[in-house]
């Protein structure tokens, strides 16, 4: 039935939460915030920067929001790639699946970011397109990565599935209308408020739910 199937990364293909963190409390201490705490932190990944400075903070002021964004992405620079872990058989299932179906990944992360993640697993060649937080105008929610992704694959948006770990990547895919599939990797676990094909425990079941169709 899919031709493609495009993942969010974060929660979905893996886990980068120790850089975030240690990201997010290097930018908040230099612009003089108390450090919040590792469960605050986990429930902005998958936000944009500039969002999750205003969840953690409640400031809006666009000149601390660019600092924090910077010092973020100085931080992350160092450790980042370093600390990311991709999910069991994550590597093995993206090559299974790249043999017959076109692969794309839509994330808020830095496109050189998943870049240098999957350099680091040796899985680059597994991946048709990265769209990453600079590759578009307006972030998740919006379905704009979603649809450059799938017009950049020259895919039928019917013949694609969007994988996602949060409601965010659910609402993408519903204002894309896109095919959903959930995994239950990260903090959201109830997505009865989206539309969705499958919701599943982790990537094996989405590998199953594909090759199966």
């Amino acid at each position: 039935m899919y031709k493609v199937v495009i993942f969010d990364f974060d929660y979905t293909l893996g886990d980068t939460t120790n850089g975030i963190v240690k990201s997010v409390d290097y930018a908040l201490e230099h612009l003089g915030y108390a450090a919040k705490s590792v469960s605050e932190i986990k429930r902005t990944i998958g936000l944009s920067l500039k969002e999750t400075f205003s969840a953690l903070t409640g400031c809006r002021d666009n000149g601390q929001t660019e600092r924090f964004v910077r010092l973020f992405r100085e931080k992350a620079d160092e450790v980042m790639t370093e600390s990311a872990v991709l999910y069991d058989r994550v590597p093995e299932i993206l090559r299974e699946l790249h043999k017959t179906l076109k692969i794309g990944i839509v994330t808020t992360k830095f496109h050189y970011r998943i870049e240098a993640i999957l350099r680091k697993f040796s899985i680059g060649e597994s991946v048709d397109v990265i769209i990453g937080g600079e590759d578009v105008k307006e972030e998740k929610p919006s379905p704009e990565g979603l649809l450059k992704a799938v017009d950049m694959l020259g895919a039928e948006k019917h013949k694609v599935l969007y994988v996602g770990d949060s409601y965010i990547d659910a609402a993408a895919a519903q204002s894309a209308r896109i095919d959903f599939a959930a995994v239950l990797t990260g903090t959201t676990k109830d997505f009865s408020g989206y539309e969705s094909v499958l919701v599943t425990e982790n990537l094996r079941g989405i590998f199953e739910f594909v090759t199966k169709k």
